[in-house]
């Protein structure tokens, strides 16, 4: 008979969400299982965020090298070694791997099992021999690339983020059926690094996002040589490695060397055996309340496995509540208004709150919307780089939706991440100072272009302001 650990805590999942649980609960001296059957450090780490903003910062470089004329540089024809590249994006990993490895958090005192769990009832999983028994269990197995049923997309050779980052030769020609972030990202990536790329997209590209932020995100891509078709599906793929063949339902065929999907993902949970468990869960996720507790009282789930949203960040947030409630037995609930999520095209697009469609259907009339361009920036003026914009969606004086496409987008929206979360006044944004000539005066320029016309159009204030002259001495 296999052998009973008992624990407090069992942690199924050893990406980012996971281990912050993990981490955070042996420190504060409960007893902690971790059960990981793949990498340490997850999606994130090995396949995600990681290797992603590395294959882009070597795709920046050399787009960097043929960007120089406007400043007076000449430009020279990058020279791009894709061994060397894929070399650069697994030492970026490598050199991050140690915060996640078993060798740390067995430093911290957490028991790693390098397997994977399967529950056999509501208290327990049986992993690497062993029959775990807890009082809380954290589900975090993250998720999986979701693979469309297009007709011959089983039967030829087609990446994922799991294997893109793997590639050793330049894709002649790289297809993404996806324009969400991942696609954009990746398209832009390989476009800079010397492939032809084709962009395939059923919908609107980048859909979640403001249109007119997209749209800039969008015409810059095109601008660098993306081809991107939207608002028509795939309906048929053919062929072997390096000659593949993309039918579209408009009856368009796009021929290409490699074919990339990027489109969305899908909760990692068929291993779990959730319904011995009694947790309930759908397509997109865990069934979870607001303290993201299953339907199985003694187990919780976080990240991409609770279907809420696919971020590390969010991940990590998720994490502390259950810290907090599991941990500490303290009542702790989860917020998504203040999540924000970026996209790292160049210009970055980043999002907090709601969208102006989604706060006029919640608040109809009342909601006000301001923009501010990059254009008016004066670092963006020095740097050349004036494409972008700001866009607040506004609330009884609130700010309630911000969203940035430009340089640094991804910085940039955190302070409106901050007053989100905290219900600031858009008064307490325009009135803080900042350095001068930053990319971040922007968004104060934005929240003060709220006022501009309250202040210096209001007929009554004029009338106040010329009495005060006469009186003063």
């Amino acid at each position: 008979m296999a052998e009973v650990l008992h624990t407090d805590i069992c942690v199924i999942g050893g990406g980012s969400g996971g281990l912050s649980v993990a981490a955070g609960a042996v420190q504060m001296g409960a007893r902690v299982v971790l059960v990981e059957g793949a990498a340490m450090g997850g999606d994130c780490l090995n396949h995600g965020c990681v290797p992603s903003k590395a294959l882009i910062a070597a795709a920046h470089a050399a787009h960097a090298m043929g960007a120089g004329g406007p400043f007076g540089v000449a430009p020279v024809a990058p020279e791009i070694d894709r061994t060397a590249v894929r070399d650069h994006v697994a030492r970026v990993i490598a050199g991050i791997a140690p915060h996640d490895s078993v060798e740390r958090f067995e430093g911290l005192g957490v028991r790693v099992i390098r397997d994977w769990a399967r529950f056999t009832d509501p208290r327990e999983v049986v992993a690497g021999g062993l029959r775990i028994r807890a009082r809380r269990f954290v589900i975090a197995t993250g998720s999986t690339p979701a693979i469309p049923p297009v007709p011959g997309l089983a039967q030829v050779p087609y990446l994922t983020n799991e294997t893109v980052f793997g590639l050793a030769v330049r894709p002649f020609h790289l297809i993404v059926l996806g324009g969400g972030p991942i696609g954009m990202e990746m398209a832009q990536a390989h476009r800079r690094l010397g492939s032809r790329v084709t962009v395939i997209e059923a919908g609107r590209p980048l859909a979640r996002e403001e249109p007119e932020l997209a749209a800039i995100v969008l015409e810059r891509l095109r601008a660098e040589g993306v081809e991107v078709i939207e608002g028509t599906a795939i309906t048929a793929v053919a062929g072997t490695e390096g000659a593949l063949n993309v039918t579209l339902a408009d009856g368009r065929r796009v021929a290409g060397s490699h074919l990339l999907v990027a489109a969305g993902r899908r909760p990692a949970l068929e291993r779990l055996g959730l319904e011995a468990a009694g947790i309930a869960h759908t397509d997109a996720g865990v069934t979870v309340d607001a303290r993201l507790r299953t339907t199985n009282r003694r187990a919780y789930a976080i990240g991409d496995a609770a279907g809420q949203g696919q971020f590390t960040h969010l991940a990590g947030y998720h994490a502390g509540i259950v810290i907090r409630s599991a941990v500490l037995g303290l009542p702790a609930r989860v917020r998504t208004d203040h999540i924000p999520r970026a996209t790292y095209t160049d210009p970055e697009l980043a999002h907090v709150g709601l969208t102006e469609a989604e706060a006029r259907a919640r608040f109809g009339d009342r909601v006000e919307v301001v923009t501010f361009p990059f254009a008016d920036n004066d670092r963006a003026r020095a740097t050349l780089r004036t494409d972008g914009m700001v866009k607040l969606v506004i609330h009884r004086g609130r700010p309630i939706g911000a969203g940035i496409a430009g340089p640094q987008a991804g910085e940039l929206i955190a302070p409106w991440s901050l007053a989100i979360a905290q219900r600031l006044r858009l008064s307490a944004m325009a009135g803080v100072v900042l350095p001068y000539p930053t990319l971040a005066e922007v968004g104060k320029r934005a929240a003060g272009a709220y006022f501009s016309p309250k202040l210096f159009g209001n007929a009554p204030l004029k009338r106040v302001v010329r009495l005060v002259q006469r009186l003063l001495p």
